[in-house]
């Protein structure tokens, strides 16, 4: 007998005689017709009326949110069926599928996306221990793909019945928004109310979009506040998108409905790499990297005291004239904005002489700072536009802390690898020059235009330090002191001053400009940088 036949013959017989009766077993295609409906269902979420209140008030439906973030047919949802175990205060008679909030993923222009997003129609999109689980898992995932995270917020905060387990909650959210800090983008969207230490995720994320009218942003509502200081205000008044995207700095978006919000996310994705680990995606249209802008000439005058719209700068010198500016409405003296030149995704960091001159202050140097470190963690190269009389003045600005605040825009420029170019529009005074990417502290090339004034302070003022006495003697001070003036202007403030000592790389015609920082970004695109060994830095905050 081979081992081939010793195999088959000693192969156990059948475990069913022939006349046993086999009981049928469950229907697949009836339980799978149960699943459906159970996932119809939950897809279409508590009662209409529900729904037609959310309406009422002018949002979305948190379903229809994700189908206007994600492209067509793309999101995957995980945990649908999940439901809380809680207890008490009516609780176990109110277990609905999803408990509230809607993870997953899908693709925004093509690439992976993960969100969570909270159903106010659902326990007022309060958080538990089931809503709070399915949001660290989608944490997690996003964090282990490498892939950007957004948070559609409108939600009431924790939900009280469940007490200190949903406290609990949150903490996780906020360890878990940490870790992925600089190493995927956050993106969080106020699209309802959010009050409370819920206020914290979102203030951890790198970028905060807020919708008017609908969404809010407090750690203690109006009722409180009255109650505490006697101030009475309103819930937009305190915490809304105008307050915010205006006043606090807390939301660098504000928009007037949700889907134009929405739509700006995508679009702001778009400019963002997927990680830490990957540069931004380039997309090359039909401007030519070496086009060159004439028009230069004559948006920026040449008088150092006349004002100007730095924005039409940017426009003139990026990709068909598109930026997306951040902050837009909070410390305008500084413009921070993501364009692209040469198809390649850029951070531009501008002075605002239309407002404050473009001085630094406390606002403006924290507005430019947390730029700078977002594009530095993103491996976006910087380009920083200087324009810039020094920093403001002022008991205010002295007793705020301006030496504390302007040192974070330093650091976060010294600390930055990524490339950074520079250039010099007009003036660059004093300490806010050194500030703004000068070549001293780090920048890869610094170029000035030809009507640069770089300097310790402006020619008026430093004739009235260092010829004071000879001023006051003279027969004609006025006449004296004039003469003085342009005797230091021609002395120590001529364009090429900085040029001659190697402190520029060269001073350029403005209607090179673009080509100039086109050919630059090119040589840097591949720049290597190492930072000392450290756990990390202490940076001034």
């Amino acid at each position: 007998m081979t081992i081939l036949d010793d195999i088959t013959t000693s192969a156990p017989a059948s475990r069913t005689a022939p006349d046993q009766v086999v009981e049928p077993g469950p229907d697949l295609r009836r339980a799978t017709a149960e699943l459906l409906r159970l996932k119809e269902e939950v897809g279409r979420g508590p009662d209409p009326e529900a729904t037609r209140r959310q309406h009422a008030k002018g949002k979305l439906t948190v379903r229809e949110r994700l189908e206007v973030l994600f492209d067509e047919g793309t999101f995957t949802e995980i945990e649908p069926l999940r439901r809380h175990r809680a207890t008490g205060f009516g609780l176990e008679d109110r277990k609905p599928h999803g408990d509230g909030v809607i993870t997953g993923w899908g693709t925004v222009h093509g690439r992976t996306v993960f969100a969570y997003a909270h159903d106010f129609r659902v326990f007022a999109g309060a958080l538990g221990e089931a809503h709070a689980a399915k949001v660290h898992k989608v944490m997690d995932l996003a964090r282990a793909a490498g892939a950007p995270l957004v948070s559609l917020n409108d939600g009431a905060g924790a939900r009280i019945q469940e007490g200190v387990t949903a406290l609990a909650g949150y903490g996780g959210i906020f360890r878990r928004n940490t870790a992925a800090s600089g190493v995927i983008p956050q993106i969080s969207v106020m699209l309802g109310p959010c009050a409370g230490g819920a206020a914290y995720s979102p203030a951890l994320t790198d970028f905060v979009f807020m919708v008017r009218g609908t969404s809010q942003m407090f750690i203690t509502g109006p009722d409180v506040v009255k109650a505490v200081t006697g101030e009475e205000i309103t819930h937009n008044g305190l915490g809304g998108a105008d307050a915010h995207a205006a006043t606090s700095g807390v939301a660098g978006f504000a928009h007037d409905d949700e889907t134009e919000c929405l739509e700006d996310v995508r679009y702001l994705l778009s400019l963002l790499p997927q990680n830490n680990r990957e540069l931004p995606p380039v997309v090359r249209g039909g401007d030519p990297a070496d086009r060159r802008c004439e028009a230069l000439a004559d948006l920026v005058p040449a008088d150092g005291n006349r004002a100007y719209d730095v924005r039409a700068v940017i426009e003139e010198i990026v990709d068909d004239g598109e930026y997306f500016e951040v902050h837009e409405a909070w410390a305008r003296n500084v413009v921070c904005a993501l364009a692209r030149i040469d198809g390649q995704v850029v951070g531009v960091v501008a002075n605002q002489p239309q407002q404050l001159a473009g001085v630094l202050d406390i606002h403006a140097s924290e507005k430019a700072a947390r730029f700078v470190s977002t594009c530095d963690a993103f491996n976006i190269p910087l380009v920083t536009l200087i324009d810039v009389p020094g920093f403001l003045p002022g008991v205010d600005q002295e007793h705020g802390g301006i030496i504390r605040h302007g040192a974070k825009l330093l650091y976060a420029y010294c600390n930055a690898t990524v490339p950074r170019v520079s250039v010099v529009l007009r003036k660059a005074y004093g300490g806010a020059y050194i500030v703004m990417d000068s070549q001293s502290i780090g920048a890869d090339l610094t170029y000035a235009w030809p009507t640069n004034e770089i300097a310790v302070m402006g020619a008026e003022g430093a004739a009235n330090v260092v010829f004071r006495r000879q001023i006051a003697a003279a027969d004609d001070p006025e006449a004296t002191r004039a003469e003085l003036v342009e005797e230091y202007r021609s002395e120590l403030m001529h364009p090429y001053y900085a040029a001659e000592r190697g402190l520029v790389d060269d001073v350029i015609d403005p209607a090179d400009t673009r080509r100039v920082l086109a050919r630059s970004l090119a040589m840097l695109r591949r720049k290597q940088a190492d930072l000392p060994e450290r756990k990390h830095g202490n940076v001034p905050l």
